[in-house]
Order: structure tokens, then C-alpha cells, then sequence
């Protein structure tokens, strides 16, 4: 049977701080000849009047080893390792021979160039998570939204990242990780555009959604393409620092809607039927860092790693020396020679397949069997993560998954709504209540609110130029009464009569009026669609929530980073989760009847959890081959999103009946997850296979 490699070999040179990777054979692909070998006493001109033996390194005498010797000996000890074990697979031998071309290549400007751009996008997923939430107190009123259209506004985006992520997550593998990121990015940028002109709720839903799987699809591919660039011993800390962009994302969006939202006169109309108000433009500015990624990534390499896996040898080998030249000569050591001659290259079946079908037809027929070819071969790979070798793995990560997002999420819907159901209350508490009053002749020239009036009489009274707030007339009669440019909101008229009255540009609805009869009353031009009210709407303290619970996560992404190469992944899911829990009961009796105490538990759910988030998306990537990377990630986000989705519907649900269910709930997923993730190797000395 033919050698899926090819036949190449690979060969660790014994003296030179680096070895070559063999000799290609008739079918290989071998450098020798375009890119040859430098001799031991060879230099290019970058090292010309250098006296290697002159130069001394300066940790030399601090009893510091050089860098050099602790590469070498970390290679020693995994080449000890290979030849203990009874086997070693050929795509452990490739994870070898890939860590150590990592290795030789270095940590410097190109990973820190690339973790820009990639933060860039992930910035861009975070932002997609906030925006609705900042936007729909006014866009509610804009487009007129009743309570259920709301809550599906809310829902719609975690459902379409939650396709998103699966189905880019699968495609990434196959397509690859750049192309399908950027794809990605478009489809934010477009539909952010599209969807702060939609005037309707229908289209401004559509967007969302499409927006949403667009976006859904960038952090399953972000992880795995910044870490397929990354060396073993850099990849917890820096995947954790990654992290980072996540929470710049929320105080991004919060900073932003906070200054554009309430500027009422940034925007603009065309008539009645057209209104592009401030939240729109905000809408607008959620899609910047969305653009700059997109921009960014228009300059980064495809993955080599993915490369590799697809058979791309001479891509790969390219990536790879522009990754190291631009290291080292950012480094000062231009004179650093790429010494990698040739890279394992696995030809598999499926490349085999998708070639010979797509070779005859026409270009239609070809689109047809590519696109249904891809879909297979996706779907395999979804199933193979429930084969014999990873079926566990990917049962306990998709509990952890699902146990920390229904939490998390569940908690972050729940405290801002029990802040605003106890301000609601405060609210409440003062209202006023008017019995049996008989109002003649009078001019109503002040705004109502928070106000009930029962069994009133109103005769030939002027209602003009004033707003009413949550006002309710109950058993009342108005008679020879005259209404204009009435602005209403929570404002309804109940089992009233009313008769000889006019109401001239008002927006008080038939919907308003419930069991009331009329005599002999007149509308005339209602005012049409909904005002929006920056002065109750747009409270502070919604931008201030959002905000706090963004920074709040800096001490977590700070820990996690310090201390993932050091202490493990396991250990800081599982104790993090712990102690998350173990907070929670005291929260529970004590802070939950005071909305600044909820705020302060926001933020320190939020500094705690995160750092076990980076746990998780840490091992996810370590866990999973090259070939199912992206797809196990993106499969394990679906399940997050909807567990989002269940969580924020099922916490919601509770706000105003009791404040222990979902502080119970939260605490018994947070504890189960903790208990499953000490089941999970630790892989933070593990190849990226």
C-alpha cells in the first residue's frame, strides 16, 4: 500500500541546532535545488563583519541557558518520549515535526501582528453580543415592537451565531481558516449596513440573523488559526491574552452607544417613511472593528498547518520561512536561515475524491458536486468527533460547554433585568392614585405620570402639547374634551366613556382605548409609527451594567494568562467554577434585594467565569486533531449559543417571582461543569496534533 506521505522522511540533524526535514523522493517535493543548504562556514550579506565566536550571550554568566539549549532539550525529551511509546502515528510524528519548525521560527512580530488582527474579530463577535441589548430600548419605540417581537430580537442573533459557528466551524477545516474567516467578516460588515437602514421589523430581524451566522462563525476559526501559529509553550498564555479582545469588544459597544444613542440629532428623515435616528448610526459603528479585521486579514497567510493537512506542501513551506524571516529579522538576526527543506504532507482520500468529481462537466455541474461533496465531507467530520478516540472527550466538552453558557448567560440576562424590575418597583411605589375627581374648563399644560385616575369626570377640559407616562383612566367620563399632539407611553383608557371629543395628532390608538364607549368622537391625523424617549429609554445605567461587566472580566484575562502555562487548563476550569459557585449562596440571601450589591456580583461573576472561559476555548484547541479543529470548536459554540439561548429565556422567566431558582440553577451547572472538566487531560505540554 502507497505511503500516504509520500515517502518522506524525516530527518533531525545530530549537529546543527536544527535539523532538515528529509529528502523528497521522486514524488516529494525537494528544496535542495531551488533553496540549498548553507555550508558551516556559509553567511549571507546581512551577516558579513560578524565574528560569530566573538559575540558572547549575555545570560551566560547569570547561569541563564541560552535559548537554543532549552529548544534542544525540550526536543530531546519529546524524542525520548517518541521512541519509550510502543507506536507513534504518522500524524503525531507530523505534530512533532510541525512544533518543531514552530520552534524554529520564534514568537515575535508575526504572531503579534496576526493577534491584532485576529483580536480585531473577535472584537467583532463581542460587539454582535451587545448591540441589541443597547439598541432595543430605542429601537423598540422606533419600529414600534411589542414584547414578544422584542424577545425574538433578543434571541435571533444567539440563534444565528449559534448555525454560524457550526456550520463555518466545519467548513474551516475544509475551505480553510482565512478564506472562510473572512467570508465571515463581509457578511457582518454587509449586514450591519443593511440593517441600520431597515425601517421594518421583518428586514431589521433578517439582518440580524444573517449577521449573526455570519458572525457566529469567528471564534471557532479565530482559536484554531491563531493557534496553529503559535509553539507549545507560548499557546495557553497567548490564546488567553486573545481573550482580551473579547471584553475591549463590550466596552467598545458600551462607550459607543453611550455617546451616540442619546444624541437624538444625529440622524436624519425623508418624509414619514423613512427615519434614520442615532441608534442607527450606532448600529454603523458596531461594524468597525468587523472592517479593520476584514482589512487586516486581506495580509495574513492561509494557516500552513491547514495547508499541510490539505496537501499544500509548497504554500506551507512559504508561510513558514515568512513566518520565521519576519521573526528574526524583526529580532535583530536577520543572518537566521530557514533550514526546513521538505514537510510532511498527508494525501488523503477525500482530496482524492473532491478532485476527480470536480474535473469533467460544466461549470455549474462542477459548483453542484463541489458544494455537495464539501457538505459530506463536513457532516463526516461533524460525526467523526463521536468516533471511538474522541467520543468521551466531546461528550464531557459539550456538558462543560453548555453547563459554564447557561450560566453565564443566564446570570448576564438575569441581573440587568432584576435591576430594572427593582427599579420598576421604586417606580411603582410611588404611584398616585386620584378618586372620583371632577375636572371643568381646564387646561392640562404639564405632562402626566405614574399616575391612575378612577371614576373621574372631565368636562370640556383641553389636553395640549403634553406627554403622558404610564397613566391609566379607569370608570372615567369625558365629555366636550379636546386632545392635541398627546405623546403617550404605558397609557390606556378602560372601560371610559367618552363623547363630543376630538383627538388631533395624538398617538392614543384604538389598542389604548379597552372596553371604552364612544359618542360622537373624532380622530384626526394620528401621529404615525413610535417616538422615541431619550430620557427614560436611554438610562445611564444601562450603558454603565453593560460597561462593568465588560471590564469587570480584565482581572480574569490577566490571571488566566499568568498562570494557564503554569497551573494547567483543568485546574483553573474546575477551581474557578468552584469558586464561583461557592459565592453564589451568600449572594442569594444577602445581595439580591439591592440593585447596587447585584451590579458588584455582576462583576465579580463575570471577572471569576472568564478565566475558566479561557480554560475551556485553551483545551478545546489542544484536544482535537488539525483536521477536526475548527469543526469540534465550532460544533461545542453551537452548543453554547443554544445553551445562551435556554438560559436567558429560562432566567428571564423568574425575574419578579423569586431571586433563588436561578442562583440555584446557576450554582448546580457551575459545580457539575467544575466537577466534569477534572476528568479532561491536561494538555498544556501536548503537540498540537
Amino acid at each position: 500500500m502507497a505511503d500516504p506521505y509520500h515517502n518522506n522522511i524525516y530527518h533531525q540533524g545530530d549537529g546543527d541546532s536544527y535539523g532538515t526535514y528529509g529528502q523528497g523522493g521522486q514524488d516529494g517535493y525537494g528544496y535542495q535545488t531551488d533553496y540549498p543548504p548553507q555550508e558551516e562556514d556559509a553567511a549571507s550579506d546581512a551577516t558579513e563583519g560578524h565574528d560569530e565566536e566573538d559575540q558572547m550571550y549575555e545570560g551566560e554568566y547569570q547561569g541563564i541557558p541560552h535559548p537554543d539549549e532549552v529548544k534542544a532539550a525540550r526536543r530531546a525529551a519529546r524524542a525520548k518520549a517518541r521512541t519509550v511509546a510502543d507506536a507513534v502515528s504518522e500524524q503525531e510524528e507530523l505534530a512533532e515535526q510541525y512544533e518543531d519548525i514552530m520552534e524554529d521560527c520564534g514568537h515575535g512580530k508575526f504572531q503579534w501582528t496576526l493577534f491584532v488582527v485576529l483580536g480585531l474579530a473577535l472584537m467583532a463577535d463581542s460587539v454582535e453580543c451587545f448591540v441589541v441589548a443597547l439598541v432595543l430600548p430605542s429601537a423598540e419605540k422606533d419600529m414600534c415592537l411589542s414584547h414578544a417581537e422584542k424577545g425574538m430580537l433578543g434571541l435571533i442573533v444567539f440563534l444565528g451565531m449559534m448555525f454560524g459557528a457550526f456550520i463555518w466551524g466545519g467548513l474551516a477545516d475544509k475551505v480553510g481558516r482565512r478564506k472562510c474567516l473572512i467570508i465571515v467578516l463581509a457578511m457582518n460588515c454587509i449586514s450591519a449596513f443593511f440593517s441600520s437602514f431597515a425601517q421594518g421589523y421583518g428586514f431589521f430581524l433578517f439582518f440580524r440573523l444573517f449577521s449573526g451566522i455570519g458572525i457566529g462563525g469567528s471564534v471557532p476559526i479565530v482559536y484554531s488559526y491563531f493557534s496553529e501559529f503559535l509553539q507549545m509553550n507560548k499557546r495557553g498564555e497567548h490564546l488567553s491574552w486573545l481573550c482580551m479582545f473579547w471584553m475591549m469588544g463590550g466596552i467598545y459597544a458600551s462607550f459607543t452607544a453611550w455617546g451616540i444613542i442619546p444624541r437624538y440629532g444625529w440622524g436624519f428623515s425623508m418624509g414619514t417613511e423613512f427615519q434614520f435616528h442615532s441608534w442607527r448610526v450606532f448600529v454603523l459603528v458596531c461594524a468597525l472593528p468587523a472592517i479593520a479585521a476584514f482589512v487586516g486579514l486581506i495580509f495574513m497567510p492561509e494557516s500552513p498547518r491547514f495547508l499541510l493537512e490539505n496537501a499544500k506542501h509548497d504554500e506551507a513551506w512559504m508561510i513558514l520561512k515568512q513566518v520565521h524571516d519576519t521573526n528574526w529579522r524583526a529580532k535583530g538576526e536577520p543572518e537566521r536561515v530557514f533550514t526546513v527543506t521538505h514537510i510532511k504532507i498527508p494525501k488523503t482520500q477525500e482530496d482524492e475524491f473532491i478532485e476527480i468529481q470536480t474535473a469533467t462537466g460544466t461549470a455549474f455541474q462542477r459548483w453542484v458536486v463541489r458544494t455537495l461533496t464539501l457538505t459530506k465531507l463536513v457532516i463526516k467530520n461533524v460525526l467523526s468527533l463521536f468516533g471511538r478516540d474522541l467520543r468521551l472527550a466531546t461528550l464531557l466538552m459539550a456538558i462543560i460547554w453548555f453547563t459554564m453558557a447557561f450560566s453565564f448567560y443566564g446570570l448576564s440576562v438575569w441581573f440587568p433585568d432584576m435591576i430594572k424590575h427593582l427599579q420598576h418597583e421604586e417606580y411603582e411605589s410611588k404611584l398616585k392614585v386620584f378618586h372620583r375627581e371632577k375636572v371643568e374648563q381646564f387646561h392640562f399644560n404639564f405632562s402626566l405620570e405614574n399616575q391612575v385616575h378612577k371614576e373621574g369626570e372631565y368636562i370640556n377640559d383641553k389636553f395640549i402639547d403634553i406627554e403622558m407616562k404610564s397613566v391609566k383612566f379607569e370608570d372615567s367620563l369625558f365629555v366636550d374634551c379636546f386632545f392635541e399632539n398627546i405623546r403617550s407611553t404605558e397609557t390606556i383608557f378602560e372601560n371610559c366613556t367618552i363623547r363630543s371629543t376630538v383627538f388631533y395628532d395624538t398617538d392614543l390608538y384604538e389598542e389604548k382605548f379597552i372596553d371604552c364607549t364612544f359618542e360622537n368622537v373624532t380622530f384626526l391625523h394620528n401621529k404615525k409609527g413610535c417616538h422615541l424617549d431619550y430620557e427614560e429609554e436611554n438610562d445611564v445605567l444601562v450603558y454603565l451594567v453593560s460597561f462593568l461587566g465588560s471590564l469587570a472580566v480584565l482581572p480574569g484575562n490577566i490571571i488566566s494568562a499568568l498562570f494557564m502555562d503554569k497551573i494547567g487548563r483543568i485546574k483553573i476550569i474546575g477551581e474557578l467554577n468552584q469558586f464561583v459557585s461557592n459565592q453564589e449562596e451568600p449572594v442569594k440571601t444577602t445581595f439580591c434585594s439591592l440593585a447596587g450589591a447585584i451590579i458588584a456580583w455582576q462583576c465579580l461573576f463575570c471577572g471569576v467565569s472568564v478565566a475558566a472561559w479561557n480554560g475551556i476555548q485553551v483545551i478545546t484547541v489542544e484536544l482535537y486533531p488539525a483536521s477536526k479543529r475548527a469543526t469540534a470548536f465550532g460544533v461545542l459554540n453551537a452548543i453554547c449559543k443554544l445553551a445562551a439561548i435556554l438560559g436567558s429565556s429560562i432566567f428571564a422567566s423568574f425575574v419578579g417571582i423569586t431571586k433563588v431558582i436561578p442562583i440555584l440553577l446557576s450554582c448546580i451547572a457551575l459545580v457539575g461543569g467544575g466537577v466534569l472538566a477534572l476528568k479532561l487531560p491536561e494538555t498544556r505540554e501536548k503537540v498540537l496534533l
